[in-house]
């Protein structure tokens, strides 16, 4: 009777020990989400998610692919934005940049780490990744897998009666779904807040989006709408067959000869935070720019079709075009954004200022993290820094060609 008393007592030990780590690992994550966009600096924190978070790995290259260097380029003193002029090195220590690399024709010109960054340093892409996700698709469309002019619930039966019910997947590529959606980052009640608490719950995000509902005819309004990457996640599993993990490690990350694994955040369903939850180094992610600048070529291997590169980074229809959107004038295309510009550039932009810049006619591809602690405590400008990080870019490529933009 001792013995098994003793042996039931150790159990619950070994029960109240599992839910602690348990529980501590959650309140971290919680905490972790809780604390975005309220001024607490995060650049402790955006090289190590996945410590914090369940994870899955798309691994390194057998055979890595690396930069050569080119002539290496001196950043300028300060840029333009408005009528202001702004010191370079000020900004970037005013958006606690991380890593800054610049590639001019597929040769490193300008590479620097600052605070908690480095080459080796994983880094949490924000939305970013969904580009990175929009050439997943891309890829599957490639493949016959996928036709844009179908609509979600053709591929996903699980969104019947939701906002993505017969909607084109098109419309969601171009966050155009009609679907209910807040994405203010200083708003506690927010959706994108909500799904953000979703991850850090471990609950299901395919659950979150499944519920979502419809407030706009499809394909009439541009609303930036996180939930709308997540269901593009969702439907590339779908269509594929595949976890986005999987699909895009053997058609996307080995092909470009990454160096480095990285990594996708994951919800207790292991479902990849398709929004947002991609973590690379900046080298890596210098290589998706780079994809598209050579228009989808790598090595001689055509990865993305070229005409999948053209559509992506092109807004097609009037409430796309830049300047349609007075709060934030870029327009938008296959989850990529696109500044008013002769010169076709096009940019994947996350929160907290990550970036992946593409000038084409300049041949010029520049990576940015950052952990901008300032971003989002208003949804304004002068905290987020989207439009002056472009005016930066813009004088760098001006450096580079010694040419004006």
């Amino acid at each position: 009777m001792k013995r098994k008393a003793l042996l039931i007592l150790s159990g619950a030990v070994l029960s109240i020990v599992v839910l602690g780590v348990i529980n501590k690992t959650n309140i971290e994550r919680l905490w972790f989400v809780k604390n975005l966009f309220s001024g607490a600096e995060q650049y402790q924190n955006f090289g190590r998610l996945h410590e914090m978070f369940p994870v899955t790995t798309m691994t390194a290259a057998e055979e890595v692919f690396n930069f050569p260097s080119g002539e290496q380029l001196e950043l300028p003193k300060r840029f333009h934005y408005e009528n202001s002029a702004i010191d370079v090195e000020a900004f970037l220590d005013a958006t606690d940049t991380s890593g800054l690399l610049v590639l001019q024709n597929g040769k490193v010109r300008f590479e620097r780490y600052m605070l908690t960054g480095g080459r080796d340093v994983n880094w949490l892409s924000m939305s970013v990744a969904k580009s990175v996700i929009a050439s997943g698709i891309g890829i599957a469309i490639d493949e016959g897998l996928i036709d844009i002019q179908k609509s979600m619930t053709d591929y996903v039966p699980a969104l019947k009666g939701s906002a993505y019910d017969q909607v084109r997947v098109k419309d969601v590529l171009q966050m155009s779904s009609g679907a209910a959606w807040n994405e203010d980052y200083s708003n506690p009640d927010s959706e994108v807040l909500k799904m953000g608490c979703v991850m850090a719950a471990g609950d299901s995000l395919n659950d979150f989006v499944a519920n979502m509902t419809r407030e706009f005819e499809p394909g009439t309004v541009n609303r930036y709408n996180s939930g709308d990457t997540q269901a593009l996640g969702l439907l590339l599993t779908k269509a594929t067959g595949r976890s986005i993990t999987d699909y895009l490690t053997e058609k996307l990350w080995h092909p470009l000869g990454m160096e480095s694994d990285a990594y996708w955040l994951i919800d207790d369903y292991q479902m990849e935070m398709a929004f947002g939850g991609l973590n690379a180094t900046a080298r890596d992610y210098a290589k998706i720019g780079e994809l598209y600048r050579l228009k989808g070529n790598w090595q001689g291997k055509q990865i993305l079709s070229a005409q999948w590169v053209q559509d992506a980074t092109t807004p097609d229809a009037p409430h796309l075009m830049p300047g349609v959107n007075k709060d934030f004038p870029l327009g938008y295309a296959y989850q990529w954004w696109i500044p008013e510009s002769s010169e076709g550039e096009f940019s994947a932009i996350g929160v907290y200022n990550q970036f992946i810049y593409v000038n084409p006619a300049r041949d010029l591809v520049i990576v940015k993290l950052s952990a901008n602690s300032e971003y989002g405590t208003t949804m304004t400008e002068e905290a987020n820094k989207e439009l002056r990080t472009l005016e930066l870019f813009r004088a760098i490529a001006e450096k580079a060609t010694g040419e004006i933009i």
